[in-house]
């Protein structure tokens, strides 16, 4: 077939990328996977996939990648295999990250529900008159807790978008003319967002890491 490489490539990758995930899920301590049973690590668009391991999302590109050997086989048009290709490629990306920040979506969990707690209390404080003691709240608002609020805020912009995108590309299958080139524009408009919103992510994953190194150190 004229794509055997192209196949073979993509089963390799898989492979590695199957290994990598054995290895991740089985060293995942059990209070890991009970704080994120119910996080949703993907946009549902991506991966249907809960919790910190990531195995469910393997069988999924190797559905992918069968799907992408039949539209081959039947010499569908360029944009289709295109548009197969990048998605495979895009799930790829999606679980080495996953892969990688594993621990920092751990925290970020705790976070959210530390926020939640706090958003409860602070609701109840607001009903007593003020004590004098403000200044104390303020205090313990750390980077670290600054920075997870920031994280969680940009992933969940990151799904919306990622949302919008799966909306328009099936709207892009059903379009012609002048509907077509206006609904390729947004879908290329939403693509540079969601490039923006990813570079944030790893930005502000990063400095949640160069914060909480000294810290690491320090305890060991």
């Amino acid at each position: 077939m004229k794509y055997d490489g192209l196949l073979s490539r993509l089963r390799s990758q898989l492979k590695t990328l199957e290994q990598e995930v054995l290895q991740h899920d089985a060293a995942l301590p059990p209070h890991s996977r009970k704080l994120m049973q119910d996080t949703e690590r993907f946009n549902e668009e991506l991966f249907i996939q809960h919790g910190a391991q990531l195995y469910p999302c393997i069988g999924q590109i190797e559905k992918d990648i069968k799907q992408l050997e039949q539209r081959l086989k039947l010499n569908l048009n360029a944009s289709t295999i295109i548009a197969a290709c990048e998605r495979i490629n895009d799930r790829f990306s999606a679980v080495k990250r996953a892969l990688a920040t594993t621990g920092i979506g751990v925290k970020a969990a705790v976070q959210a529900k530390d926020s939640a707690r706090k958003r409860m209390l602070a609701s109840q404080e607001r009903r007593h008159d003020n004590s004098g003691f403000a200044w104390i709240a303020s205090g313990v608002m750390q980077n670290s807790h600054q920075l997870y609020e920031e994280l969680n805020k940009h992933l969940n912009w990151a799904r919306k978008i990622e949302s919008k995108i799966e909306q328009l590309e099936t709207i892009l299958e059903n379009c012609h003319g002048t509907d077509k080139i206006k609904t390729q524009n947004e879908i290329l408009l939403m693509h540079r967002r969601l490039g923006k919103c990813r570079q944030a992510i790893s930005y502000i994953e990063d400095r949640i890491q160069a914060f909480e190194r000294p810290y690491q150190s320090h305890n060991r």
